[in-house]
């Protein structure tokens, strides 16, 4: 058991990095990043990552921790997230887990299913299939075999097609089913999960939009271009899969034109947030906060406040 701490989670665009920000410089609280793109350094523009002065202000744990080339998991997240929150609760504050990666917030609440480590032999069998067959031709039989990971993964999403198949071949169980196992023994009843989230999906859908625009107009393109010139980067990487970066990599290599690249970043960046959206839904503890209100940020310093002053913290910032 972990000790308890403040979730605060919501869909992409939704302003929970500068509402974060004001609960830190409110109340006793200290920053842990649930964002699996933050972590990695040089890529600040299309993950929209807080700047050096906002991180100057209120520091965030997990940011900037991950050369582009290297990889993340979820159970190495769980593992940073609780080193970082020993040690905030060491200096006498109570970790603030904002983001919204939501995979890694059911691994912080869940636990995480002992899955199969990755074999080697089954991931190039499964490769060189593909390059025969087509993952969306890997995918139906995923389908086949189970239809709950199917339904979630993308008919071109190599990366999640092979580990669901790998782990079917090797533990002959659907990777759905392992998931879902109740894990709930890693999880702290204590925590207090906020939701923040726009009502109007189509507002949230323009926002989107208009922050993608407003990434460009930063030099996001001149980002990717860079991180593409360093040579050791290549697509098949987690960091260069990433929205944004997945497109604008496709044009730089003449796949795509900036404006189709543009038009698919965006359409991604929705189908990310409806998925958000929809993991949220089934929080069952979460209470729910309106994104476009005005007093939102102040009905959720005073929730915050509450619920410390219950946990025996200071109602102010220490």
């Amino acid at each position: 058991m972990r000790g308890s701490a403040v979730l605060l989670m919501g869909p992409t665009g939704a302003g929970k990095t500068d509402l974060a920000v004001r609960l830190v410089e409110r109340l006793p609280l200290e920053i842990v990043s649930v964002d699996a793109a933050m972590v990695y350094r040089g890529m600040d523009i299309g993950t929209a990552k807080p700047t050096r002065e906002l991180l100057a202000r209120a520091p965030h744990h997990l940011v900037d921790i991950l050369d582009p080339a290297e990889s993340y998991s979820a159970a190495r997240f769980l593992a940073d997230a609780r080193s970082a929150m020993a040690a905030i609760a060491a200096r006498g504050r109570v970790p603030l887990l904002a983001g919204g990666t939501m995979l890694y917030f059911r691994a912080l609440q869940s636990g995480l299913a002992t899955l199969p480590a990755a074999n080697a032999a089954i991931r190039r069998r499964l490769d060189e299939r593909a390059a025969a067959e087509g993952w969306p031709a890997l995918h139906a039989e995923l389908a086949r075999l189970d239809p709950a990971a199917a339904a979630r993964i993308r008919p071109n999403d190599r990366q999640r097609i092979q580990r669901a198949l790998e782990v079917i071949e090797q533990s002959g169980r659907p990777l759905s089913a392992q998931l879902a196992e109740d894990l709930r023994g890693a999880a702290s009843g204590g925590d207090l999960p906020l939701v923040l989230a726009p009502a109007d999906r189509a507002l949230l859908a323009t926002r989107l939009a208009a922050r993608f625009d407003a990434m460009m107009q930063r030099g996001f393109l001149d980002e990717v271009r860079g991180l593409r010139a360093r040579g050791d980067l290549h697509p098949g990487l987690p960091s260069i899969r990433l929205i944004g970066y997945r497109q604008l990599w496709q044009h730089l290599e003449g796949a795509l034109t900036l404006g189709e690249a543009s038009d698919k970043a965006v359409a991604a960046t929705r189908q990310l947030a409806r998925r958000q959206l929809t993991w949220l839904r089934a929080e069952p503890r979460a209470e729910w906060f309106e994104a476009e209100q005005a007093a939102t940020p102040e009905r959720i310093v005073a929730r915050v406040a509450e619920w410390l002053e219950r946990q025996g913290f200071p109602a102010r910032r220490c």
